[in-house]
């Protein structure tokens, strides 16, 4: 869900704690919607803000997220780099009722004097913007430039936002503050509100600022359902129904939010800043220590994705067009191989037309002849070709039989040389997942570039140039290195140049994965480090969502890559196998940052 205008107060309460005094550091922009500013706090030191403009998923926040940069910033990037690099961040401030944020900063112009600037986040879902502000208030640029149109629901022009022109706040929503209202003026308005109308419906209808998820939440409470009706709660029920809105109150001037996170499956699906009840044992509901914290861990798996298919969408669309490709060339060949099944019988029909020549003449469509291969004798209709002699029918019986021995066994081979190629291209599809950045991306692209599934690009002096990127990096529990690969490139340099002879090698079994390497350094390797090694293994494969999952390991000198291999692929013998499940949390927790 995008931020509330609550949830986001309480959001914008932790960041002026946080940050108050801070000064720019360094500034990158390393998506087309998000800037991240690198600021030196008095308070808490180093830290990173982001600031995300995605039009699904507009936030402000803490990271400790590691974002790959381009290698050549945007402009805006540029921009904010002149304007705000050494500027001190003042106050963080919100538009009442408005997922508005406003970050003001005191900088120092080409002249060296002291100037305000602002940068202004519209965490508007599908509207969101990022705009930089002069003193005066004036757009000096915008993330997303918006010329003048019609809006489609008002049917008046809406704001034109491009460098120049002055910055105005979006049109604010009919609705009233769910803060200021006493509890005289609750009841009016409650007393106003249709008797059919759904407690959730109402609130949300009335006040502004509020989700649907705590709507549902309030009405709950006062009623035991989500979807409750008013006339349904009673007297009763509607003063537990103002009693919610109350004390929702309280929270937000008491500024005593409660960052909760709500996981269904094992994965995150909503965010919130009180505890919810209304999911009862469908979800899993966790407190989080800070509103950053929360939502990084809400949105990290999902902005990961949402990066890779916006940069990867064409890496992703050639793989999987080969991939059915070789899946209907092998269900083809599945099938021919299968009529070759039945080649005996063509012999056996030559036999019968060779020991019947003395009864045949030139130009029979059919012979009737008896079957001596029959263990009863029946007679049977044998089909000829008239243009033929009954020698020459024969031959071609005996030929379709050859024909087809020897079709089975090419078919074989190509049968098992598909089936590996259909291995190599599930095994890209999920390297392409595991991609954290556009570098990854380019690695990846040249190694489909080099095993012909994409052409070549750009000019022929950067055909050369060979683009690599780094293993991902944890630290087992006891301080053992482990390296995990994210894409067939990776797990080749790891396993095969890379790591010793008495390294330990980790895949899953017959399931697409990485290659990791649990580094000895020639010691023996503690059990908790080759559990959180086959961890690391298990989810870093098409089996994290699985209960248990299968790793294979074994010392390095037990792997070995055939001659003529796709990358990636390899074999091993004398392992051992362990059944682990796997976590996310301790990938987190190991990671090396």
């Amino acid at each position: 869900m995008p931020l509330d205008t609550l949830c986001l107060s309480g959001v914008i309460h932790e960041l002026n704690t946080a940050l108050s005094g801070a000064k720019v550091d360094k500034i990158y922009q390393p998506g087309r919607d998000e800037v991240v500013l690198a600021l030196r706090s008095p308070t808490q030191g180093n830290v990173r803000l982001l600031l995300s403009a995605n039009p699904s998923q507009p936030r402000a926040h803490l990271t400790q997220l590691s974002l790959e940069n381009p290698d050549k910033p945007p402009m805006f990037c540029m921009l904010l780099r002149k304007h705000l690099s050494g500027a001190r961040l003042l106050d963080v401030t919100q538009t009442p009722l408005e997922r508005v944020v406003h970050f003001r900063f005191e900088a120092l112009n080409e002249l060296g004097d002291r100037v305000e600037r602002k940068l202004v986040l519209e965490a508007i879902t599908h509207k969101s913007n990022l705009l930089l502000l002069d003193g005066d208030g004036r757009i000096l640029d915008c993330i997303r430039r918006v010329d003048s149109g019609l809006d489609p629901r008002t049917g008046q022009l809406g704001r034109i936002l491009q460098p120049g022109m002055f910055y105005r706040l979006p049109p604010a929503q009919p609705k009233l503050d769910p803060i200021s209202p006493d509890r005289a003026e609750l009841e009016r308005l409650l007393s106003e509100a249709p008797e059919e109308s759904q407690a959730d419906r109402w609130l949300l209808d009335t006040f502004g600022g509020l989700s649907p998820l705590i709507c549902r939440e309030l009405a709950y409470r006062a009623g035991g359902e989500t979807d409750v009706r008013l006339h349904v709660l009673g007297t009763a029920g509607q003063k537990a129904l103002l009693d919610q809105v109350e004390l929702l109150q309280s929270i937000v001037r008491e500024q005593a939010y409660t960052p909760t996170l709500i996981s269904m499956e094992g994965r995150p699906r909503d965010f919130t800043f009180l505890p919810v009840g209304q999911y009862g044992a469908a979800a899993q509901v966790e407190q989080r220590p800070s509103f950053s914290q929360m939502l990084d861990d809400f949105y990290e798996q999902r902005e990961r994705q949402d990066r890779v298919k916006q940069k990867g969408q064409d890496l992703i669309r050639a793989v999987t067009n080969a991939r059915d490709r070789t899946r209907r060339k092998i269900a083809n060949q599945e099938k021919e191989l299968t009529a070759t099944l039945d080649r005996d019988r063509l012999r056996e029909l030559g036999d019968i037309i060779t020991s019947n020549f003395y009864q045949m003449e030139r130009g029979m469509a059919r012979l009737r002849a008896v079957d001596f291969y029959d263990p009863e004798g029946k007679e049977i209709d044998i089909k000829l070709d008239p243009l033929l002699t009954p020698q020459q029918n024969a031959a071609k019986y005996y030929k379709d039989y050859n024909k087809a021995k020897t079709a089975e066994a090419m078919l074989t081979i190509q049968l098992e040389k598909g089936r590996k190629e259909l291995d190599y291209l599930n095994s890209v599809l999920e390297s392409i997942s595991l991609a954290e950045g556009e570098r990854d991306l380019l690695e990846i692209r040249q190694e489909l570039t080099d095993t012909g599934y994409l052409r070549r690009q750009g000019k022929a002096k950067d055909r050369n140039k060979r683009l690599s990127s780094k293993p991902m990096e944890f630290r087992s529990s006891t301080g053992m290195r482990i390296s995990v690969g994210k894409n067939n490139t990776q797990n080749d340099l790891l396993t095969c140049k890379l790591a010793g002879k008495n390294d330990i090698w980790f895949h899953t079994q017959k399931i697409h994965g990485s290659h990791v390497i649990l580094w000895t350094d020639g010691g023996q390797p503690d059990l908790q480090s080759l559990n959180e090694a086959a961890v690391l293994a298990a989810w870093f494969s098409q089996g994290r969502d699985s209960g248990k999952v299968p790793v294979d390991y074994t010392p390095v000198r037990y792997v070995k890559k055939p001659g003529g291999a796709r990358p990636g692929m390899v074999i091993y013998t004398t392992y051992e196998t362990a059944q682990v499940t796997p976590d996310g949390e301790l990938a987190k927790r190991l990671r090396v940052k």
